[in-house]
């Protein structure tokens, strides 16, 4: 069996990651990665993945990929990607995957309506968590061909590769991802400057790259952000940072299930976030993080954390044991091989 991955990013993150995964996982498949070219080629390459690139992810160009390759399935990641290849995959099967619980989808908007066409074409809706799936604007329309696939990591995997940077980095707070509207990396320099008044001490990291990048490094230059946040841009392997960290702190708008909240967990550390989606599944509050929509609430928690070790430490114990005990790659494997129909 040959299934074609097709993506719209040439970037690597959540979704992109979860490719990989996936890719990784069915070893037995021959699996191709289908995305623009760019940065995206260099982490498949580590991976040893294989990668055919496309120019722009358009009907046209899509076609001519599917003429080219020939799969047997097409397994398109998120809206845009399900949209265009319903439009040209005839009669090659469509598994449509969606990452998030975007705001747009949840509404009735020109997205929403747009993508309802794709799910209808599609042999099976992938979706990462139950609200993403049971809060799509049309999602009565499409559920009996829907089911939940949360994300999940190797967690092996990552403690190895955390080991494995022999650099020490002392960072004490961590946000990773990218600098876009989505993360809404300007709340997290609002909800860390109260923390950093309080821990004097106290350092922070921002791992990701994006649009607001320039914004971002113009707020941090004022106290008590000035000198004491590091913008580290998008890193292949940040996990020895993350390990390493107090806390993740993480401020999205809307989220699926993130894959670096996956690994600190992993990596038993806390996560302190506002209540998104995969993150209500994720954080249990006050056993392995907190939750919550205040900022004033959120700096406390973070703060409290770094005060606090034996509070820490106990978060951080039970974080290790959610990440062991919710973590089954047999049941993944089994999921997708039923979906695919293997």
């Amino acid at each position: 069996m040959k299934i074609l991955h097709l993506l719209c990013s040439n970037q690597f993150s959540g979704a992109e990651n979860v490719a990989c995964t996936i890719m990784k996982q069915m070893t037995y498949i021959e699996s191709i990665y289908c995305s623009p070219d760019g940065p995206i080629r260099k982490a498949l390459s580590r991976q040893g993945l294989t990668f055919v690139p496309i120019a722009s992810v358009s009907p046209k160009n899509v076609k001519r990929i599917l003429k080219e390759q020939k799969p047997d399935l097409i397994h398109a990641h998120d809206m845009r990607a399900s949209l265009i290849a319903s439009l040209v995959c005839g009669s090659i099967p469509l598994i449509s995957h969606i990452h998030s619980n975007s705001p747009d989808a949840v509404r009735y908007s020109p997205k929403s309506v747009c993508y309802l066409f794709a799910a209808m074409r599609a042999r099976h809706i992938l979706w990462v968590s139950e609200s993403a799936c049971k809060e799509y604007a049309f999602h009565r329309l499409v559920q009996k061909k829907s089911s939940v696939l949360y994300n999940t990591i190797d967690i092996e995997d990552v403690r190895k590769k955390a080991e494995s940077d022999p650099n020490s980095y002392g960072y004490d707070i961590v946000f990773i991802g990218r600098l876009t509207k989505q993360k809404d990396p300007k709340r997290f320099l609002s909800v860390l400057a109260p923390v950093l008044e309080a821990c004097p001490k106290a350092r922070a990291a921002i791992i990701g790259d994006g649009e607001l990048a320039d914004e971002l490094h113009l707020l941090a230059q004022s106290p008590p952000l000035q000198s004491r946040v590091e913008f580290l841009g998008f890193l292949e392997n940040p996990l020895k940072i993350l390990q390493e960290s107090k806390v993740l702190v993480m401020t999205s708008r809307w989220e699926g299930t993130p894959i670096c909240a996956l690994e600190a967990l992993a990596l038993g550390i806390p996560i302190v976030s506002t209540p998104t989606d995969g993150l209500c599944h994720l954080v249990e509050n006050g056993k392995n993080g907190y939750l919550d929509n205040d900022n004033d609430r959120l700096s406390k928690y973070t703060e409290d954390i770094l005060l606090d070790p034996h509070k820490r430490q106990a978060l951080s114990n039970e974080a290790r044991r959610r990440a062991d005990r919710d973590h089954n790659i047999l049941a993944y494997q089994k999921h997708l091989k039923d979906i695919y129909r293997l």
